[in-house]
């Protein structure tokens, strides 16, 4: 069955090349990605003035840095997965606001908090034992670890699930394309809450007794509550557990290989903080462009307007087209605030030429992995039988967490901005 305003257009033409219109890169929905990216840029400098600030906390936390860019888009991946579900929904016509075990709003939300209870533990061991193989002197331990990952991903992701069933429900209610805004805008909403709050349960940590019996407690709750989720009998909510793990726990570790990228060189960017207010803004953008674009193509495979073949079909094509126009002035803007928000705390930087070039040769090269990925990885999601909204979204957001990383630290050689 689909959408309300499907059907609407459908009986006015009574052709299919309605519907194809309404999924393809309008004006108006290059409008409202173009709005919703421009959004994060801004929002995600509240992560960025955080990771800025908080250098000498991070300095006091060694190995902690290489737990931040996991730990800021572990939200995005399974609340942007989450909302490219709900985008679907609505396009089909099944969306209903129920939290309900029985529903599908409501069976696909308490997959989404499994998850994060789940994957922040995993992240925690996982930078716990990176930390160790990598000789990070003086490194928080593995307790440390779990209750600054599970506390903090737990307090953001509360509020990024409501911020996500608020976009799923204002699309119905205003006739947006969830597809064009539930990406960026979920995004923004875990920039700004997940930075914070890790760095708030930070100060849990190195706590004698108390942060080992926290961790234990956090440990326990996380084991039962994913074994009973993967034993229950609502359908959904075992698919999607069982086709997300897997794709989240690959993401989480290239996250982390992010966090390496950055903690090799930190001294780089302590002394000039304006590059650390970049990072979240860069990365979510990136991440946001091709989730954008995933959400696109799976709505369009799901409902049989392409179909998931090697070479891309006009379709897909000129959706790649409006990512890349889209992520020209979106990474301009990135810079250009983040050189605005250091000036205005007195942060040092390389300078806003050489931030913007840096930004400019940085997102050129990441857009193109994200093109590449977004579209190979989507269809190659179909062909194995999986769906494309569990998994697209955290292994686009997950290789540009890595990629972005590198070109990042790249660019930043290339222009002399180090």
């Amino acid at each position: 069955m689909l959408s309300r305003t499907m059907l609407t257009l459908l009986r006015r033409s009574g052709s299919r090349l309605q519907l194809v219109r309404l999924l393809g890169p309008d004006p108006r929905g290059v409008r409202q990605s173009l709005g919703a990216l421009c959004i994060l840029a801004v929002t995600s400098v509240v992560a960025g003035l955080v990771l800025g600030r908080s250098h000498e906390r991070l300095a006091e936390l060694p190995g902690l840095l290489l737990l931040v860019p996991a730990a800021i888009a572990l939200p995005g991946k399974i609340f942007g997965a989450l909302g490219s579900r709900l985008g679907t929904a609505i396009h089909t016509g099944t969306f209903r606001l129920s939290l309900r075990s029985s529903s599908v709003v409501g069976q696909n939300v308490w997959a989404s908090l499994v998850l994060t209870l789940l994957m922040t533990l995993v992240l925690a061991l996982l930078a716990s034992a990176m930390a160790s193989n990598l000789g990070v002197e003086n490194a928080i331990g593995v307790a440390d670890y779990v209750v600054i990952s599970v506390v903090g991903g737990m307090l953001a992701s509360v509020f990024v699930l409501l911020a996500t069933l608020g976009m799923a429900t204002g699309s119905v209610r205003w006739g947006l394309d969830p597809d064009n805004v539930t990406a960026p805008m979920v995004t923004a909403a875990g920039d700004v809450l997940a930075l914070p709050a890790l760095i708030l349960a930070s100060y849990l940590v190195r706590i004698d007794t108390v942060t080992p019996v926290i961790a234990g407690l956090l440990a326990a709750v996380t084991v039962v509550s994913s074994a009973a989720a993967l034993r229950s009998k609502a359908p959904e909510l075992r698919t999607v557990l069982r086709e997300s793990i897997p794709v989240l726990v690959l993401a989480g570790f290239l996250s982390l290989m992010a966090g390496v990228t950055v903690e090799n060189r930190f001294e780089v960017f302590s002394e000039r903080p304006v590059l650390l207010i970049l990072i979240p803004g860069f990365l979510a953008t990136a991440g946001a462009l091709g989730g954008i674009l995933t959400n696109r193509l799976s709505s369009k495979l799901h409902l049989g307007l392409i179909g998931p073949s090697v070479v891309p079909h006009r379709g897909a094509r000129t959706d790649v087209g409006v990512t890349i126009g889209l992520a020209l002035p979106v990474f301009v803007i990135v810079a250009l605030v983040s050189q605005g928000a250091g000036s205005l705390v007195d942060l040092a930087g390389p300078g806003v030429g050489r931030l913007v070039g840096v930004a400019l040769i940085a997102g050129i090269l990441a857009v193109v992995v994200v093109v590449a990925v977004a579209y190979y990885g989507t269809i190659a999601a179909v062909r194995f039988g999986i769906d494309p909204d569990s998994v697209g979204i955290p292994t686009v957001t997950a290789v540009l967490d890595l990629v972005g990383a590198l070109t990042l630290v790249f660019a930043i050689e290339a222009v002399g901005a180090g």
